[in-house]
């Protein structure tokens, strides 16, 4: 593309050994993680039960379950003890609390056609004990380095024999869930099914309650365990949100499973085998442990605790050291916060019960605690059988696991034959239409071509959009219609994306400025999800930002996505590409760019009828469909040009008039249109270098002023001028604040994005 040789600057000097400094610390942290791999090999215990031949749990299962629980338990509780050598604490309460019933989960898993997943992921200490005991993790790399680096952390994160959805704000895993269960039924067909555990705070929050929904809607083979213990961050259910969830859940369509206890878990199971059933008739559930109350023929008292959990003695103690009577009536949860953790255990089911003691254990630190008394408690310790049955599975050879990461972001994915490519007819030349032609073309072609790899997500917006041709080649089990439930929709596809993991393109599409408002968890949930080599990374999805800009018909601002540019940038460390496609044929060219190969996409896409772009000496179209995608474009160029300009997106066509006016005035400058980002430093250098007298740059957004500080690719391109002698200028939107209700052409002229604009600001540099 550029080729001239120049001296690199010292700022791109400055970027590339700021980059290998970066990462050779990046290098050394992965090197002291013990997890972090490409590969992991995991010698396991063989404890698998068979849901389709195992009707109840046999006693010698139930005593192995007992005594993992117990085993997982006292490692959550030494890890968050030597937190506390530190100074540290964690959410310990809530992670003994999942033990019982994720051990279950952890036992019926074949990481194929059953999964899981956790949504309260500050649970995460029970999550890797847990792994530990089935020999997924090493015990003692647990407890020393939780929290202390980077295999172990402080949420719920994906290691060897784990989920690859990792866990940040509450809820978000609900609809991510959902579409790792659909995407399964897809995939593999009967017999799929996932099992995600939640809390009982998460459920309420609106993207969990869109996916319970789409869960609903779709028939997803899913279950979700609730951890019904009564206590939230800062106070109780009954403080912060008194509210039965069942009754709401069951309203979107979710069977509500009750069950007394997670604890129990040879009656839990049987609990399982239920939801298991319903999931493959296309019926959702939620499994709610309802606890234990007095009724009419039989009182709950603290008598009742005591002997249940065989803490008689310690439940006397703490009664009565509060002065609370043995015969108070009180409701024992099915999900016991600070489950073994006797202490803290009878603190939360005094506080759930409004009782003087009482104290919830969220955090649930160590600080203080007597670890040898606490290790010593009866809970802790394990039966003759119990101890008997886990030492004869661990005398059986153990089962050997791989686990693989997920590919390199740009590695093979799916590439479109020359014999579709050959059959596609893009618009001629200077027509006029819009952007939004290649979209239909370009998903059209790639869901032909590969009808069993492919999945799309709308929101009552396909027409729009130009998804629904491509929907058209596609079985009913990969569209998946979402209303107007953006935020669930982009959890969802990112859900799909970990359903299984061979080649596949994932799309969610809806307007652009749903995503600038609503959807941006879809995105923001790329910054956590871990690869098993140990980088944070965009999952093999792509979202497709329709009515980019204010070039959105006579919409006004309700339909504008004026924030489209800044936004993407800001998840570029996450993405392999952000396209900016000027006319139908380069967003064709984007689209078969990004089935092509792996990783994380944003498209934008503008709506309105655009040129063509044609090439300089008029023999056809700028681009046709076997061109390459490259991140910049030569579009117009004139001899001895110490000037360019660089358009981004839309207004890329006001340029060939532009510098056909200069070059006319005395004053040639060239033309490159950027299709996307990232754009090589190297490539930007080569231009400043290039044109010293000076840059412009165009785009339909944003970019405020240099005030207030410069955004979108404005601001990307002021950036890397850094140290340059290449003055630069912009245009775009600078004021957002008032516009007309027209097309974009008006639009674009209130804002001063015209032709008129470009020759102004070309003939000011210099």
């Amino acid at each position: 593309m550029i080729t001239q040789e120049k001296k690199t600057p010292m700022y791109i000097e400055k970027n590339r050994l700021d980059w290998e400094a970066q990462q050779a610390r990046n290098h050394e942290l992965l090197n002291a993680s013990k997890y972090m791999r490409e590969k992991v090999i995991s010698e396991v215990l063989p404890f698998h039960i068979d849901m389709e031949k195992t009707k109840t749990l046999s006693q010698d299962q139930l005593y192995v379950l007992q005594a993992m629980g117990i085993e997982a338990a006292r490692t959550a509780i030494e890890s968050v003890g030597s937190l506390a050598k530190i100074n540290e604490v964690d959410h310990l309460g809530g992670a003994l609390d999942l033990i019982s019933s994720l051990l279950l989960t952890l036992s019926i898993t074949d990481y194929k056609k059953t999964e899981y997943t956790i949504e309260n992921a500050h649970t995460s200490i029970g999550y890797y004990a847990a792994l530990s005991v089935l020999g997924y993790l090493d015990r003692e790399w647990v407890i020393n380095t939780f929290r202390r680096g980077l295999d172990i952390a402080g949420h719920v994160s994906w290691v060897p024999g784990g989920t690859q959805l990792n866990g940040g704000r509450l809820g978000v895993m609900v609809p991510m869930a959902v579409g790792q269960a659909l995407g399964k039924r897809a995939v593999y067909g009967e017999e799929t099914w996932v099992v995600c555990h939640c809390g009982d705070a998460g459920w309420i929050s609106g993207q969990a309650l869109n996916g319970f929904n789409g869960a609903d809607l779709h028939r997803a083979p899913i279950t979700f365990v609730m951890q019904r213990n009564g206590i939230q961050l800062s106070g109780s259910n009954k403080q912060i949100m008194d509210k039965d969830p069942r009754p709401i859940i069951e309203s979107f369509g979710i069977t509500i499973l009750e069950t007394p206890s997670l604890h129990e878990v040879d009656v839990l199971y049987n609990v399982y085998k239920e939801a298991y059933s319903l999931a493959q008739q296309g019926r959702p559930s939620l499994i709610y442990p309802t606890g234990y109350v007095s009724s009419d023929n039989e009182l709950v008292d603290l008598n009742v605790f005591g002997k249940r959990y065989n803490v008689e003695k310690e439940v006397k103690a703490f009664a009565e050291t509060h002065r609370v009577s043995m015969d108070t009536p009180i409701w024992i949860p099915g999900a016991l916060m600070g489950y073994r953790d006797v202490p803290a255990m009878l603190e939360c089911l005094f506080f759930t019960n409004e009782l003087p003691g009482g104290k919830a254990h969220h955090d649930g630190h160590l600080k203080g605690r007597d670890m040898d008394a606490l290790l010593a408690n009866p809970t802790l310790q394990m039966s003759t059988e119990q101890q008997t049955a886990l030492d004869r599975l661990r005398s059986v050879p153990r089962r050997k696991v791989e686990t693989k990461a997920r590919p390199v972001p740009g590695a093979k994915n799916l590439e479109l034959p020359h014999s579709i490519l050959s059959e596609i007819k893009l618009p001629e030349a200077g027509e006029r239409v819009s952007a939004r032609v290649g979209v239909e073309a370009g998903y059209a072609a790639v869901a032909e071509a590969f009808p069993d790899q492919m999945f799309v997500i709308g929101c009552d917006l396909d027409p729009s959009t130009k998804l629904g041709k491509a929907s058209s080649h596609l079985d009913v089990n990969r569209c998946f219609e979402m209303s107007i439930e953006e935020q669930a929709s982009a959890l969802m596809a990112s859900g799909l994306a970990t359903s299984h993991d061979e080649p596949q393109l994932v799309v969610f599409s809806t307007f652009a400025a749903f995503f600038e408002g609503i959807a941006r968890e879809g995105l923001e949930v790329w910054r956590y999800q871990r690869n098993l080599n140990g980088m944070n990374e965009g999952l093999n999805v792509t979202f497709h930002m329709s009515h980019v800009g204010a070039c959105t018909g006579r919409d006004h601002f309700s339909g504008w996505a004026l924030d489209w540019i800044t936004m993407a940038m800001g998840y570029l460390p996450y993405l392999h590409r952000f396209y900016a496609p000027a006319d139908a044929r380069s967003t064709f060219i984007g689209i078969r760019d990004l089935a092509a190969h792996y990783g994380a996409y944003i498209m934008g896409v503008p709506r309105d009828n655009l040129p063509i772009l044609e090439k300089q000496d008029g023999s056809g179209p700028l681009w046709d469909v076997h061109t390459p995608w490259e991140p910049m474009t030569p579009f117009r160029t004139y001899p001895n040009a110490q000037k360019a300009i660089l358009a981004f997106g839309a207004p890329a066509f006001l340029t060939d008039e532009a510098a056909h006016e200069l070059n006319e005035q005395g004053t040639p400058v060239d033309v490159y249109i950027v299709n996307g980002l990232p754009c090589p430093l190297q490539i930007l250098s080569d231009i400043f270098s290039r044109y010293p007298k000076g840059v412009v740059t165009i785009e339909d957004g944003i970019i405020a002023t240099r005030e207030i500080g410069l955004r979108g690719f404005a601001g990307f391109i002021a950036s890397a001028s850094y140290s340059s002698s290449t003055p630069t200028e912009h245009i775009g939107i600078i004021d957002p604040r008032l516009a007309p209700s027209d097309g974009h052409m008006e639009v674009w002229k209130h804002f001063g994005i015209t032709t008129e604009a470009l020759v102004e600001t070309a003939l000011s540099l210099g």
